[in-house]
């Protein structure tokens, strides 16, 4: 196989990635769960995809205290049973939020890697990152000023009698 793969484990709660790794396609993806694991997150759930399904991912996750929420496959040659269909369906809720990560790379900065050699394929995919944490750090810090804003705009109009008066922010 030709290209890229980057692995990368977000903030549940803000969207901000916290550790990314690149690797080359041919290199299985499975075995990168444990270097894309941020050990100084306070979380105890693990979501991935089913190329992380493993039996030595298993083990190491319980060994590590870590809950997986790792999607499972599919039987071969048999169709998936229900309830493992249903739990899957619910883990894809969460992992979306990984997706919209790499759709937000594609879509907004164009993010196509076509370079010769696996450094400038990481420079570009960890750039990418970085500027993607950027946009995240500045949507999260817009939106706890507008929280702010607006409680203060409501404290003024309950205290302002005065309509020439200029409000301080």
């Amino acid at each position: 196989m030709f290209g890229y793969k980057s692995h990368i484990s977000i903030d549940r709660r803000f969207g901000i990635i916290r550790k990314a790794m690149v690797t080359s396609a041919a290199d299985g993806g499975g075995r990168q769960l444990r270097r894309v694991i941020d050990s100084a997150n306070t979380a105890g759930d693990v979501w991935a995809g089913s190329a992380y399904c493993s039996s030595k991912n298993e083990a190491w996750l319980k060994a590590n205290m870590l809950k997986s929420r790792v999607h499972r496959r599919k039987p071969k040659g048999k169709p998936m049973p229900e309830h493992m269909a249903r739990a899957n369906a619910a883990k894809s809720a969460i992992r979306a939020r990984v997706e919209h990560v790499f759709a937000h790379q594609k879509n907004r900065y164009g993010l196509f890697i076509q370079t010769i050699g696996f450094a400038r394929a990481q420079a570009k995919l960890t750039l990418a990152s970085l500027t993607y944490n950027f946009d995240r750090l500045i949507f999260h810090q817009g939106r706890a000023a507008m929280g702010w804003v607006r409680l203060k705009s409501a404290e003024r109009t309950q205290k302002t009698t005065n309509i020439n008066e200029k409000p301080s922010i």
